[in-house]
């Protein structure tokens, strides 16, 4: 297999997400040549899209809230969960974190998060490892857009309650994915965000930031 960096690079081009246009990342602008591409890449059929290489409409919404809220930040110990490109973890470094990890288990994200963390110029962790589970020493959670499929969802849910239980501020954007939690939660902004066709079925998706209650 081709290093999954070169290939990212070889894939995407440096774009601005709409709603954050303070942060450049490499992304493509079509999925299914780029699905197609991912499958020869590994030399098998049935692969997971690669979420890494769009801006989902969650995400922007979280990391702009992440931006104007940047207090809510400042010296945090920050986990970015299902980080994809990196958006939400460079927006929470940008936004005065002392600590970013961004974890996602495909290879090809993580270099992505390399990738454009260092095109934005900041410091930020990657793992590949699954933390759901782990107790962790985070301040902060961050998740965006990951309420997509049902067994993923549940087991988040129930960890990410844990996690707020233990004293952890845990703030989720979505764009009113199927699975998202029908309950404790707490919406705290509301943004207009751009998308495509190729990922949505509107142009337009009305996307929250809640903050999930103990």
């Amino acid at each position: 297999m081709t290093d999954p960096l070169s290939f990212v690079r070889s894939v995407t081009a440096p774009q601005l997400p709409p709603l954050v246009p303070e942060i450049s990342l490499h992304l493509a602008t079509e999925i299914v040549p780029l699905w197609h591409k991912t499958e020869e890449e590994l030399g098998r059929e049935g692969v997971p899209p690669p979420y890494w290489a769009f801006a989902w409409a969650g995400g922007q919404a979280l990391a702009r809230y992440v931006l104007d809220h940047d207090h809510q930040l400042q010296g945090a110990t920050v986990l970015d969960f299902g980080s994809g490109s990196g958006l939400v973890a460079i927006a929470a470094a940008k936004a005065g974190a002392a600590h970013v990890l961004a974890a996602d288990i495909d290879a090809f994200a993580a270099a992505a998060i390399a990738l454009n963390a260092a095109d934005n110029g900041v410091q930020v962790e990657i793992t590949t490892d699954d933390v759901i589970g782990q107790a962790g020493a985070w301040s902060v959670i961050l998740i965006g857009d990951m309420c997509y499929e049902r067994p993923l969802a549940e087991r988040l849910t129930a960890w990410l309650q844990d996690r707020a239980r233990a004293g952890a501020t845990v703030l989720m954007g979505d764009p009113g994915r199927t699975y998202f939690p029908k309950s404790g939660v707490e919406k705290l902004a509301t943004y207009q965000v751009p998308t495509t066709r190729e990922l949505e079925d509107r142009e337009i998706r009305e996307t929250s930031v809640y903050r999930l209650s103990p």
